[in-house]
């Protein structure tokens, strides 16, 4: 199975530190056929950082994708009725992002596109990137693993001494974890260590 031809939603949320490695995953998606449409948080759309200026990160998704950056409720909300989705990436999913997902908070674009995603029965690709993964968000973590047509990025501690609850999805599995998620499957293993 391949991405070619598909309508791939590609959601990124504040986690600044790691932009950088999320873009390229973008750029392969296409160059192997999808057809991608940036979604944006309010925070990942609005703030500069050390880790870049928002204009550089929502020029950089639109030169890669050519396609306008949804970021409002409103703009995300059609995904639903008209079905416009394959399959949604959220990467990277904040602690914050992934909180509200499991508590069925709707107050972004990026979780409104993934509430119409899985309104209509289709597959939501999670690549976290948390600090409070094994602590605040470990709860949250477990009833998204637990829920239906959710799949996980495979992931693991990114720094355990110095920041022994964070966890950081493993980005380049991310087309790989796409490929099952369309099939129905969680990707395994799920907890990779970080080197």
């Amino acid at each position: 199975m391949s991405v070619k031809g598909l309508n791939i939603g590609f959601a990124v949320t504040g986690s600044f530190c790691t932009l950088e490695q999320t873009m390229p995953y973008i750029k392969t998606l296409i160059d192997e056929g999808a057809k991608v449409m940036p979604i944006m948080s309010p925070t990942a759309f609005q703030n500069d950082t050390k880790f870049g200026k928002a204009e550089f990160w929502r020029k950089t998704m639109e030169q890669i994708t050519s396609n306008k950056i949804i970021t409002t409720i409103a703009d995300a909300e059609p995904i639903g009725p008209q079905k416009i989705l394959d399959i949604l990436i959220i990467a990277p999913c904040t602690g914050n992002t992934l909180a509200k997902l499991a508590n069925g908070i709707t107050d972004t674009a990026v979780l409104m596109a993934t509430k119409a995603q899985l309104r209509n029965e289709r597959p939501v690709v999670i690549a976290i990137s948390t600090n409070d993964g094994l602590s605040m968000n470990a709860r949250n973590l477990g009833i998204l693993l637990n829920s239906r047509n959710i799949y996980l990025v495979p992931f693991g501690q990114d720094n355990p001494k110095s920041k022994a609850r964070s966890i950081v999805a493993h980005f380049p599995f991310i087309k790989d974890t796409v490929l099952e998620a369309l099939e129905g499957r969680q990707i395994q293993p799920i907890l990779m260590q970080h080197k």
